[in-house]
């Protein structure tokens, strides 16, 4: 038999050294990329970013429990601070939709009074007006008939005194009879009863009693306001009872209330309000000042009236609004500030701090007592919630969601 060679043998020895080291290689690497400690291209573990060895700066959210995460920095650069959800004392209200509406009291439909043709139109619809100012000039025969009638009584009286006058002396003379001078006397008595007459016609019309042209009417603002309406044009025809023109003095304006039946037993004059635009961002306060005994046969409800002041003009006629009334005062269990309250997926949320970071939890929210809003479920009494910056975490979840979606 032949007998192999010696280096044959010592060749499968190195191959089989080779291949078992090759299997512990294996089995130690893929321990390794197990516990997730891959060596990077110079040997070292990849720099962990989490946890503990977060940088300043960084944020992130928790794919699991929508919790943002925002470093102290981060917070106090956003204003984000943070209160206890608590008991506090709240005014229970009621929320009616509103109105506002020109206050009648303070409104004038202004009318020629005679019978004429427009010979200008100097005001304009909204513009603002003083007491005095002149708003048309009408060209009227009718006030051309009245002042011409106050000149000729006033020439008759002229002569009546000086007539007078006369007969009086010569009766205390004792050269004419006292006949003479009562006749005098009466007829200088008519002349004065007929000027009298004459300029009353023209002050009830509120018409200057001289200069100018006969027939030259001025119609001017009865007070400081503002043109509502407006119904004159050059060379129009107008008539005595025409309301021409409306003025309205917009410094205190009505806010009328629908109040339904359930309400009319709470609604009660002298009752304070807030009246507040959401789409103006305006708020005012005012007091009830009328509520109808009448029920509307259409829309089953009632009309109530706050009066509120308007300096400024802002609030103007046709405005839609919401008026809170106030109904008592309770102890509401959990409240927390208005300002914490945000609309998260078409829900009312708040944002509690946890460990982890924010987080928006949903809530069912009652009374709203001005910045004060209670909490009837989704938030248990000492729990703390951001109360001033809410919006920005809200802000930080959209952005979120939208990378998510993506």
């Amino acid at each position: 038999m032949k007998t192999e060679p010696n280096h044959s043998k010592t060749s499968l020895s190195l191959i089989a050294a080779i291949v078992a080291l090759g299997a512990v290689l294996a089995v130690v690497i893929l321990f390794w990329n197990r516990d997730g400690a891959a060596p990077d291209s110079h040997g070292e573990a990849a720099h962990d970013v989490t946890g503990d060895g977060e940088q300043e700066g960084e944020k992130e959210r928790d794919t699991n429990s929508d919790v943002i995460r925002l470093s102290a920095a981060q917070s106090k650069s956003a204003g984000i601070t943070t209160a206890i959800a608590g008991p506090a004392s709240i005014t229970n209200m009621i929320r009616l939709p509103g109105e506002v509406r020109v206050n009648e009291d303070l409104t004038a439909h202004v009318a020629p009074r005679l019978a004429g043709i427009a010979e200008s139109s100097l005001a304009e619809l909204g513009q603002s007006v003083k007491k005095g100012q002149v708003l048309a000039v009408i060209s009227s025969p009718a006030l051309a008939d009245l002042r011409s009638t106050l000149d000729a009584a006033q020439s008759r009286l002229v002569l009546a005194r000086t007539l007078y006058e006369r007969e009086k002396k010569l009766w205390q003379d004792r050269i004419s009879a006292e006949q003479d001078y009562l006749q005098a006397q009466q007829a200088f008595r008519e002349a004065e009863l007929a000027v009298q007459t004459a300029r009353s016609k023209l002050t009830a019309l509120d018409v200057k009693t001289g200069g100018g042209a006969l027939n030259r009417y001025e119609l001017r603002a009865p007070f400081d306001a503002m043109v509502v309406e407006k119904h004159i044009t050059l060379g129009e025809a107008v008539q005595e009872n025409t309301n021409v023109f409306v003025l309205s003095d917009l410094s205190r304006v009505w806010v009328d209330l629908a109040v339904t039946p359930k309400d009319l037993g709470t609604v009660r004059s002298g009752v304070a309000a807030t009246v507040t635009a959401p789409t103006a961002g305006m708020s005012a306060t005012g007091t009830v000042s009328y509520v109808g005994s009448l029920v509307g046969a259409q829309t089953r409800s009632a009309i109530a009236r706050v009066v509120i002041d308007n300096p400024q003009g802002a609030w103007r006629p046709g405005l839609f609004v919401d008026v809170m009334l106030a109904q008592g005062t309770r102890i509401a269990p959990v409240t927390v500030a208005a300002s914490a309250i945000q609309t998260v997926e078409d829900k009312p949320s708040v944002f509690v701090s946890t460990p982890e970071g924010f987080r928006a939890q949903p809530v069912k929210t009652g009374t709203v007592d001005g910045e004060t809003v209670e909490i009837l479920e989704g938030l248990a009494p000492g729990v703390r919630y951001v109360n001033q910056g809410s919006f920005v975490l809200k802000a930080e979840l959209g952005k979120d969601s939208a990378g998510h979606a993506h």
